[in-house]
């Protein structure tokens, strides 16, 4: 049985972030005020080993909320060396760091590789250079294309991360985004719906009624689509928006489509196209789906079951991922 693998995630707050984009605020988002020292990263990673089952799971180490490749090499190093450590000593088995795309470099690589690197996800948000100008992103999609062609050249696992609801985006923006990701080879992401938080740019636009997000319902809809195609290209899809933290529930996030059931809600209306495309009107049917993915089939609070009430949904565990059979009663 293929073991799951676990993070153990290091926020690394606006480290070496060269641009300030309109919306963002590491601390609000992450609810971690400062950097921590190498040391404290140590004695985290030993106290979430205490909790994880390690032998039924793959274990990995990952830096998160800034961008990693653009610190001093002597700090990355600091970082590094404190995740090889429970490496070489067989407690976790690899590293993921995120960073930017226009901070790729064959230096940067070829410096990743004498660690046991295994993951890089590159914050690309869009793959339309208006909307990137517009977010402040100060990087172009060719910064993607070159990096994403880098990473994989050096057989790193690449992550494309993606936002939606960006100043300037569309439907059409964001499923070209998701296509372009399938495009560059990259086999995992993590989709961000925009929010909109205190001390950024993004609220004085708010504020002025120069920005409106989306609501949570015109995101199901734009993300449909993309998730299918993600599911049908085998991108994994890490995330969908953001963890809850107490400075996102606690005010500090103003407006956006955040819900804590985000993924399922989408999910669940991924699957409800799925039925529709596959059904006629009154027919008497079983409709078999994966055990992982029953729950997103009969849908957010039973959408689904509900609306298709001569359907009987069933979790088959002979069913993988988005596949499904469908038998008469």
């Amino acid at each position: 049985m293929k073991k799951k693998t676990v993070i153990i995630p290091i926020f690394i707050p606006e480290m070496a972030c060269g641009h300030q984009c309109v919306y963002c605020n590491q601390r609000k988002i992450t609810g971690v005020n400062q950097a921590p020292l190498p040391e404290e990263v140590a004695k985290f990673i030993q106290e979430r080993l205490l909790q994880i089952p390690s032998e039924t799971q793959q274990l990995q180490i990952a830096f998160f909320g800034g961008n990693f490749t653009g610190i001093p090499l002597d700090e990355q190093s600091a970082y590094l060396d404190v995740a090889q450590y429970f490496i070489d000593n067989e407690r976790v088995d690899s590293i993921r760091i995120s960073t930017r795309p226009d901070y790729i470099s064959e230096d940067a690589l070829q410096f990743l590789k004498k660690y046991s690197v295994r993951n890089i996800e590159l914050g690309t948000q869009s793959m339309c250079d208006d909307v990137l100008r517009q977010a402040g992103r100060g990087h172009t999609i060719e910064d993607t294309i070159k990096a994403a062609a880098l990473i994989k050249q050096h057989d790193f696992i690449l992550g494309l991360q993606m936002m939606t609801g960006l100043p300037g985006d569309t439907a059409e923006k964001t499923l070209f985004t998701a296509s372009e990701i399938v495009r560059l080879g990259a086999t995992e992401t993590r989709i961000y719906p925009l929010l909109v938080f205190r001390e950024t740019a993004l609220f004085d636009m708010y504020q002025n009624g120069a920005y409106s997000p989306l609501t949570v319902q015109e995101t199901i809809e734009n993300l449909v689509p993309v998730v299918r195609m993600f599911e049908d290209a085998k991108v994994k899809i890490l995330r969908i928006g953001l963890h809850p933290s107490e400075d996102l529930l606690g005010g500090e996030m103003v407006a956006g489509p955040w819900h804590p059931a985000i993924r399922q809600m989408i999910y669940s209306q991924v699957w409800n196209s799925i039925i529709k495309e596959n059904i006629s009107d009154n027919q008497q049917l079983i409709f078999k789906v994966s055990t992982e993915q029953f729950p997103n089939a009969i849908g957010f609070r039973k959408i689904n079951s509900n609306e298709f009430a001569n359907i009987q949904f069933k979790a088959d565990k002979s069913i993988t991922g988005m596949n499904y059979e469908i038998d008469h009663c």
